[in-house]
């Protein structure tokens, strides 16, 4: 069982934070189910640190004790695994499917949701605005539940590529059309915006078609839906179509 050193000790901890997981091009990931999928992935495992041993015979596991990964985890209750793996470049956007874009979604929890919605209804590309929570911040890894390996993510000036593309750009807002009465085609992009302010002004400029999932209570209090459960909405209907 090794001890860990001060030095990896505050290599791990410091990648809890975005700036030091881009300087250095490494990120964290626990729990033996997440880990799992990332080891099955093109992802590249840097070094693998568990109370108990993994059996799939990497020799980049580190037996450590309770007590030091306690120290290197960033979870209340630790995982009896943490990982860290090098952050992967990203492939080329193909143009020819459904794509998501991301202007400035701040939350991690609804990051890593969008993420495994974009797995689920076969999204292969997610495009993030550069304000956009990081895809490798560890709450959006939790919860993708693997889905991050499957999916691929870019973060781009988002009202380039708008520019740049031949695709037609939707946008969700309260206002738009009806989602359900919409002629929704195979290819385009969906725009998901901020979840206080929605899409940007800068971004709005670039949207071909504004949609909207209509209310159906009778009390129409509810100010919007989260983001990543419109996220879901939307997505089911441009399959269904």
């Amino acid at each position: 069982m090794g001890m860990l050193s001060k030095n990896q000790i505050k290599f791990i901890t410091r990648l809890n934070q975005k700036k030091y997981r881009l300087q250095d091009g490494f990120f964290v990931a626990e729990g033996f189910k997440t880990i799992k999928e990332l080891l099955q992935s093109r992802m590249q495992l840097h070094k693998l640190y568990t109370t108990e041993s993994f059996n799939n015979n990497t020799k980049n596991e580190v037996l450590i004790s309770e007590t030091d990964l306690k120290r290197i985890s960033f979870l209340k209750t630790p995982n009896k695994a943490l990982a860290v793996f090098k952050i992967p470049e990203s492939a080329p956007i193909a143009h020819n499917n459904l794509i998501v874009a991301l202007d400035d979604v701040r939350d991690p929890g609804n990051l890593g949701t969008i993420i495994r919605l974009c797995d689920w209804f076969g999204v292969k590309d997610l495009v993030c605005s550069k304000a956009t929570v990081d895809c490798f911040n560890p709450k959006v890894l939790q919860a993708t539940m693997g889905s991050i390996t499957r999916v691929n993510i870019s973060y781009i000036d988002l009202e380039l590529f708008l520019d740049n593309t031949k695709l037609p750009i939707y946008g969700a807002y309260m206002d738009g059309e009806n989602v359900y009465k919409s002629e929704l085609p195979k290819k385009g992009i969906l725009v998901m915006g901020n979840e206080a302010n929605g899409i940007s002004k800068t971004i709005d400029k670039k949207i071909t078609q504004k949609i909207a999932i209509p209310r159906f209570g009778d009390i129409q209090a509810t100010e919007s839906l989260n983001v990543a459960t419109a996220t879901a909405i939307l997505l089911s209907e441009f399959r269904r179509n």
